[in-house]
């Protein structure tokens, strides 16, 4: 008994991976945000430091489980070089949107680029409908429910 649960957790852990998020600079970033097959792309930027985000973050994994393409862009690495907090982050809660690591040191370079409406506070949602153009920011976290009725205004 005692070997037939060792070999089911040996197995089951060697299955089971969290994803690994890759870690992309600006320009990345913005190849990310312009060109995409999905109709619409839902991009949110976030930190593992930060409440609010992490209390939205299911309603992104919701989302994206319904089909829409979700990118979660953490900012953590302003603040600390080393990935794995991330890592473990994604692990611990079953992640399973896209999520990417920005890594640029100076916001001031880099915040118009992504929105010229974004102040740089966390959280701070992109909607983009690639077939129309068409773009929705939002600079505060989002409420139960308000990113499905974003997705449908757009």
């Amino acid at each position: 008994m005692v070997r037939l649960i060792f070999v089911s957790l040996f197995l089951f852990g060697s299955t089971c991976h969290a994803q690994q998020a890759r870690i992309v600079k600006l320009a990345d970033l913005q190849q990310l945000m312009s060109h995409s097959d999905d109709t619409l792309h839902v991009i949110n930027f976030w930190a593992t430091w930060c409440g609010p985000c992490i209390k939205e973050l299911p309603y992104f994994e919701k989302v994206a489980a319904s089909g829409v393409r979700v990118t979660l862009v953490s900012m953590d690495l302003e603040l600390d070089p080393d990935p794995k907090k991330v890592y473990k982050f994604i692990e611990r809660k079953g992640l399973q949107s896209e999520v990417v690591l920005l890594e640029e040191q100076d916001p001031n370079t880099y915040i118009n680029k992504i929105d010229q409406r974004w102040s740089g506070a966390l959280p701070a949602t992109i909607i983009i409908n690639h077939s129309t153009g068409q773009r929705i920011f939002v600079e505060r976290s989002l409420r139960e429910g308000e990113l499905e009725q974003l997705l449908s205004e757009i």
